[in-house]
């Protein structure tokens, strides 16, 4: 898209590489300008770019890569010590929302109480755990996709009775009908029986330690 890579060559220059004054960024920053391609053109020559301007993809990885030296060169104390190992620890912790929660904040601790009162979840001490299992509640069942599947099952199929055999015989032809119907009715209320089940049983595993297993050992454990 023309205007978000527009857009992304102004937040570099902005943000990150900063080879103009506030002042002389005016013809950049104006990404709807006709004459915006001419600018950038002047720009490219102006960092020393390698590449011509109809090079889009070789233009943004020089300049990524030159914002990338800058902002090293302006903060060297701060990366070079940085790891690949702590790179991705500090990825992994900025995608759980969960982490930076200060769990001894009253007002947290009334809000977990909150919803899992009213979504019917057994009461912990640990209010970080409990709002883990609250997380995993509405992930399965208050989704958009599971509301949605909810739905449709609840739209419900056509059943002829007569593939279904009762085995047995009340000798009467609309009893037997309505023992048909009582059967399958308790057939569903079996398998939905055995999905909460599972479901259970997944939340439990989701919020508990996941020791290694060995198969070869018939073990668990490390």
């Amino acid at each position: 898209d023309e205007t978000e890579f527009r857009n992304l060559i102004v937040w570099l220059e902005d943000q990150k590489i900063r080879h103009y004054k506030i002042e002389e960024r005016g013809n950049l920053r104006n990404v709807h300008s006709n004459e915006w391609p001419k600018h950038f053109e002047k720009y490219l020559a102006d960092v020393n770019c390698p590449f011509k301007a109809q090079e889009r993809q070789e233009n943004v990885d020089w300049l990524l890569g030159l914002a990338v030296r800058l902002e090293y060169s302006d903060n060297v104390d701060k990366y070079k010590n940085c790891t690949a190992e702590s790179v991705r620890n500090d990825a992994a912790k900025g995608t759980d929302p969960l982490i930076n929660l200060d769990v001894n904040n009253p007002d947290f601790k009334a809000g977990v109480m909150a919803l899992a009162n009213l979504l019917q979840i057994q009461r912990h001490d640990d209010y970080l755990l409990m709002l883990k299992a609250i997380r995993i509640l509405v992930q399965e069942r208050l989704s958009p996709e599971a509301i949605a599947k909810a739905n449709r099952s609840k739209e419900g199929l056509s059943v002829s009775l007569e593939k279904h055999l009762l085995g047995f015989d009340t000798g009467d032809a609309t009893l037997n009908e309505a023992a048909r119907v009582l059967r399958l009715l308790h057939i569903e209320e079996l398998r939905d029986l055995q999905t909460k089940i599972n479901e259970a049983i997944v939340a439990v595993q989701s919020i508990i330690a996941d020791p290694k297993t060995d198969h070869r050992l018939g073990k668990v454990g490390r």
